[in-house]
């Protein structure tokens, strides 16, 4: 059985904040928390750094740190995800950082001082247009390698050939597909597929999980152990 009080938590889309001035950090970290983002703050660039290669669902970066600057954050962010998105922060020259943060790929600039409202709006908009809209379900086919998966007739073919799927491995796809290139705890696919209310034994997920695989022998869903699982998508 599950522990049901972390699983809201983890279902939050995971938010890595960069800023050295604690209370602007802590701030920013309570709007952002009182909006339903789980919120990671870091204080020096160095201590950052050592975290590019995880995957949260967004960066917001102050240029201006101690140790690595935020523009050496986002070059090495990028080199491992190059479709990360990131907010930048900066209280230096307005038109110069926003066009080196743009070239170096960030989504968004903002130009202290600035109310905290104003982060959180931008935010939910960043959110909402790369993760919400980017998949809805009956809104267009989606082409995964040769697979094709068509969410409003809850098919999925593979070089024209239907895969036979249950309701439930289908629901686990979509999860999946919705969640992609992001590691998933074994709660959070058991809250996401089947329910709260749900409260039989945890290997359910396990044993859906290895059942996708081998019908969808051509999609890769890794095991990253001790955290759970990961639909590898290359784009």
């Amino acid at each position: 059985m599950i522990k049901r009080k972390w699983i809201r938590r983890e279902l939050m889309k995971k938010i890595y904040l960069v800023e050295d001035e604690q209370t602007l950090s802590i701030l920013l970290e309570k709007y952002l928390v009182h909006e339903g983002y789980s919120v990671t703050p870091f204080a020096d660039g160095d201590t950052a750094m050592e975290h590019v290669k995880d995957t949260p669902h967004l960066w917001i970066l102050d240029i201006n740190l101690p140790g690595y600057n935020g523009y050496e954050i986002i070059k090495a962010i990028k080199a491992y995800h190059p479709k990360m998105p990131v907010i930048f922060m900066s209280a230096r020259n307005e038109e110069l950082d926003r066009v080196v943060g743009l070239e170096l790929g960030s989504d968004d600039y903002l130009s202290k001082p600035f109310l905290p409202r104003e982060l959180v709006i931008r935010t939910n908009k960043l959110m909402e247009r790369l993760y919400e809209k980017s998949f809805k379900e009956g809104e267009q086919l989606v082409h995964i390698g040769d697979y094709t998966i068509s969410p409003q007739e809850r098919l999925v073919t593979y070089k024209g050939e239907t895969m036979q799927l249950t309701s439930k491995e289908f629901d686990l796809m979509l999860y999946f597909l919705k969640n992609k290139n992001h590691v998933l705890s074994r709660e959070q696919v058991l809250y996401g597929v089947w329910g709260e209310g749900y409260f039989g034994s945890d290997r359910v997920v396990d044993d859906t999980i290895r059942r996708l695989r081998k019908k969808l022998s051509h999609i890769t869903i890794e095991t990253i152990y001790g955290h759970g699982y990961k639909w590898v998508v290359v784009e």
